[in-house]
């Protein structure tokens, strides 16, 4: 079960674990299975935990006055989920965070994340993801005030084949910022 997030570490580290490493991490992660349609998280909460998909969907989105839904994040197995603010700084979310797809994850306890850090690998690990979240937060902002909606969903299709295949087309369409029906005539161009 926690094969893929050792494999994860490693790659991302570029270090391998001691199998005393392996065991700590055993001890501060639990799995959490999530239905479809389950939150992982519901606005006003704290955030408790930090999750590694190990296989499922999950997505993280906000709702205004009127119902509306703005998806931020769409994720699928070998990523983390997380509302970084509300689980770091301890205070209520603003977001939703609910599985779309029946969904396993090894999650972490905030009280946990202080030794889990302690492992140099793990240090490694952060910094890269850390690094790799920051370029594509400036890249998705980037694309949505210089790119068309047209070269908005095909950088997405070149980035994230699957996701196409997981969420539905308003989820995506609500991601890249533009609305359900200029997706769909869109994806109707680029069929032709």
């Amino acid at each position: 079960m926690y094969e893929p997030l050792f494999d994860y570490i490693e790659l991302y580290s570029k270090s391998e674990l001691s199998p005393e490493e392996k065991t700590m991490i055993q001890s501060l992660l639990l799995p959490k299975k999530l239905r479809k349609k389950q939150y992982f998280l519901e606005e006003g909460n704290v955030c408790p935990f930090t999750g590694f998909i190990l296989n499922g969907a999950i997505r993280m989105f906000s709702v205004d006055s009127h119902g509306i839904e703005y998806i931020l994040q769409l994720a699928i197995e070998n990523w983390w989920v997380v509302d970084r603010q509300s689980f770091i700084n301890q205070t209520p979310s603003k977001y939703y965070i609910e599985a779309w797809e029946n969904t396993e994850l090894l999650v972490l306890p905030r009280p946990n994340l202080d030794p889990f850090l302690e492992i140099p690998a793990i240090k490694a690990m952060f910094w890269k993801m850390s690094e790799n979240n920051h370029i594509a937060s400036q890249k998705r902002v980037d694309d949505a005030i210089s790119l068309s909606a047209l070269e908005r969903y095909e950088s997405f299709v070149k980035l994230y084949p699957e996701m196409i295949q997981r969420f539905p087309l308003h989820q995506i369409a609500s991601y890249l910022g533009i609305s359900r029906e200029t997706l769909s005539r869109i994806r109707k161009q680029s069929f032709r």
